[in-house]
């Protein structure tokens, strides 16, 4: 029964992401995340306001069930069949990161300074926040979808805006993690 707890290997999780995939595109149908916040705006009216949110949102309504079962499927998975929620990093940069004031480096999977509910009484996290969604969801319109639409529906439709894309994304995210973190912190 331990194999409940750990993370699934490579070999059963690929296969059944590429089944997943397969079924989407067999039926018609893009995976992607970013497109549901534009369909939740909808929804909620904004289409009033802008053209951008005016279209058929009940259209997209199979892929807000995928949004809730991820949500689910992470409540179930960090609740009920994950013994330990840290992430294994290396212990150089566990000591790095603790230095740069992230004490959770290492023992939790997402770090207390920028998500526990102290991050609204702290104005440098609370604007890194902000900022980091604002470019997120710039970069998620800008580049017509979002990592995990680009990557694993763009890619599996062999399209080339979406791996010009995927290697803009890892190159992001290496000049952030080497260059601009170390200046924020």
């Amino acid at each position: 029964m331990n194999w409940i707890y750990n993370p699934w290997p490579w070999y059963v999780s690929g296969p059944l992401i590429t089944l997943v995939m397969f079924l989407l595109l067999m039926v018609g149908k893009r995976f992607g995340m970013s497109s549901n916040l534009r369909t939740m705006c909808t929804i909620c009216g904004a289409g009033k306001t802008s053209d951008f949110f005016r279209f058929d949102w009940k259209a997209q309504r199979w892929n807000l069930i995928v949004v809730l079962g991820v949500v689910l499927g992470g409540f179930i998975a960090t609740n009920f069949l994950s013994v330990d929620t840290s992430v294994r990093l290396n212990p150089d940069i566990v000591v790095d990161l603790q230095s740069k004031g992230f004490e959770s480096a290492g023992k939790a999977y997402m770090p207390d300074n920028l998500f526990s509910n102290d991050v609204l009484n702290n104005p440098k996290a609370l604007l890194l926040l902000v900022i980091g969604g604002i470019l997120v969801g710039f970069g998620a319109r800008y580049a017509g979808g979002c990592t995990s639409g680009h990557a694993i529906s763009g890619l599996s439709n062999l399209q080339l805006p979406s791996l010009i894309a995927v290697i803009g994304f890892f190159i992001g995210g290496l000049v952030m993690v080497h260059f601009i973190f170390p200046l924020i912190f």
